[in-house]
């Protein structure tokens, strides 16, 4: 975890977009559409017929380029046009399964992994998809240093033969095939990128040149081709007639940058087919009259008591934090979340292996809640509670989560103090470890448990909570054990082990999986959300 974004919790920063855009942004959009009397309805639309499929979002787009884009509208537009080796059906990310790649192996030490690539690949321009495009692709991704680079962490790539993709990691990794479904890992036209300034050596972070072109000119062997690309206003994809699989129903793609509020109208006049970006109020507006997509997304908020005696001795306190684990109104968290919200039951979001079972989540219990504080020592406790006041994560105002919070701990004989400050000062105090205690979120850069052990002692997160390395010898071993188990069942279970022993001893209070909403237009077909790219266009008729 590089926490390296300039907003949100994770490598991606994703979080942020459900502000609804940078507020610039965001007028300039709403501006433009009024200048025009919204958007002009495309040609054939909704048809599915080789017309043109309109999706509305707040856009999070710096890049066009696989290698550096991490942001949630760059993932969304260049997972149709850049295939990689593996991917995820519809939405079931529990099961990684082949795309460019005809097939994987994994060895049983989990160190070596081989992927037999699918003759048939053709890249946009008809070039055939080789080993050496994977390669080159990999290497550029790692030496460009991007946010995207972690994901490739101990990783060597080679080309056993023309057709023919070895990876082999330096300690066991089984988490690599999650990793490799990640849009940021798709594959480029190794030539035609090179020829344009793109390099795959150490120091492309500071030699490679192919961005501008890659943002004008995409070079993938997915469905789409991207046509335009503009930051702030549209991306525009064009079916790619060279493309190896089954073709897209549309013949074009445009995602737009739109308002949330614009979207619910959009999507109800025909205006657009899709909407990424309503509330969970808004889709009660929209049902009945569109498809409504309505379910917990893999973004975990969480609040966190400081475990480091020397920033806090009262919320380093063991029986404190049971105190405030059990003071907590779980379900009256959830009425601020909105429908299709869902309480973590631990910090791994719910569909993902290696979760734990819902009926393994806390529960209120006010008199324990008192019990243990009472055995603190602590009458009437007064701590201050910091987060970020201009972020809104799928609808949900982090000072209204945060007033349910103190009024729940209230009832118990803790004050809250809140202390809402702006992201980027908030981000300062959260992330050098000096908050007493703190509302934040994780959102997940990839789908496996893996993604987690940054909550566990001496790790990323767990650091920014004062959990030191070794503060808890039964977590970190867990965490250790874990992260190398080969099996499936093993991995399932010592994570779910490992979460249940953070439920009881840890500073941090998994609350809840707020919710993702898409709405379309009823006449698309095959709608499904995936926790990392939304929707799958291609798929949709």
């Amino acid at each position: 975890m590089q926490g390296n974004h300039p907003t949100g919790d994770s490598r991606r920063a994703k979080a942020v977009r459900r502000a609804a855009a940078p507020l610039a942004v965001t007028v300039a959009a709403a501006l433009m559409l009024a200048a025009c009397g919204g958007a002009k309805k495309q040609s054939g639309d909704a048809q599915g017929d080789g017309g043109t499929l309109v999706v509305d979002t707040s856009f999070s787009l710096k890049t066009a380029d696989p290698g550096r884009t991490f942001e949630p509208t760059g993932i969304l537009v260049t997972r149709p046009v850049y295939d990689t080796l593996l991917t995820f059906a519809g939405g079931d990310v529990t099961k990684p399964v082949p795309l460019l790649a005809a097939s994987f192996e994994a060895a049983p030490d989990a160190k070596t992994f081989t992927f037999p690539l699918r003759p048939e690949a053709k890249f946009s321009d008809g070039t055939p998809v080789t080993a050496k495009d994977v390669v080159f692709s990999f290497n550029r991704v790692k030496n460009l240093k991007g946010n995207p680079a972690f994901l490739l962490d101990g990783v060597t790539a080679t080309a056993k033969d023309e057709h023919t993709v070895v990876l082999t990691t330096e300690a066991a990794d089984p988490a690599l095939p999650f990793r490799i479904a990640t849009p940021a890992l798709g594959v480029v036209n190794s030539k035609t990128v090179a020829a344009h300034g793109g390099s795959d050596a150490a120091g492309a972070d500071q030699g490679d040149k192919a961005e501008q072109f890659l943002n004008s000119d995409s070079q993938g062997s997915g469905p789409y081709r991207i046509t335009k690309y503009d930051v702030s206003s549209e991306v525009i994809l064009t079916r790619n007639d060279n493309y190896w699989g089954a073709k897209p129903k549309y013949a074009k793609v445009v995602v737009r940058n739109v308002p949330a509020n614009t979207q619910q109208l959009n999507v109800l006049s025909g205006e657009s087919q899709v909407s990424l970006d309503m509330s969970p109020d808004q889709a009660v507006k929209v049902k009945g009259q569109a498809q409504v997509l309505q379910q917990p997304t893999p973004t975990t908020a969480f609040l966190f008591t400081n475990d480091n005696p020397a920033t806090s001795p009262t919320t380093s306190n063991k029986d404190f934090q049971e105190a405030v684990r059990y003071g907590l109104d779980y379900k009256s968290l959830l009425d601020v979340a909105g429908a299709g919200s869902a309480q973590a039951a631990g910090i791994v979001p719910g569909f993902f292996t290696g979760a734990l079972d819902p009926a393994k989540a806390v529960q209120r219990d006010v008199p324990r809640a008192k019990a243990a504080l009472a055995r603190a020592g602590l009458n009437n406790p007064s701590v201050d509670l910091y987060y970020a006041s201009d972020v809104t994560i799928n609808g949900i105002n982090f000072g209204d989560l945060g007033a349910r919070v103190q009024a729940n701990l209230k009832e118990v004989g803790i004050n809250i103090n809140l202390k809402p400050a702006p992201t980027q000062t908030a981000l300062d105090s959260y992330r050098n470890g000096t908050e007493s205690m703190g509302l934040w979120w994780w959102q997940a850069d990839y789908p496996d448990a893996s993604d987690y052990l940054a909550f566990t002692p001496g790790e990323l997160v767990a650091l920014r909570a004062g959990w030191k390395k070794d503060a808890n010898a039964e977590v970190s071993d867990l965490a250790q054990r874990a992260k190398v188990a080969t099996s499936d069942a093993e991995r399932v279970a010592l994570y779910k082990q490992l979460q249940e022993a953070m439920n009881k001893t840890g500073p941090f209070m998994p609350l809840l999986q707020p919710a993702q909403v898409i709405a379309a237009n009823n006449s698309v077909k095959n709608l499904h959300y995936n926790p990392i790219w939304y929707i799958d266009v291609d798929k949709l008729g």
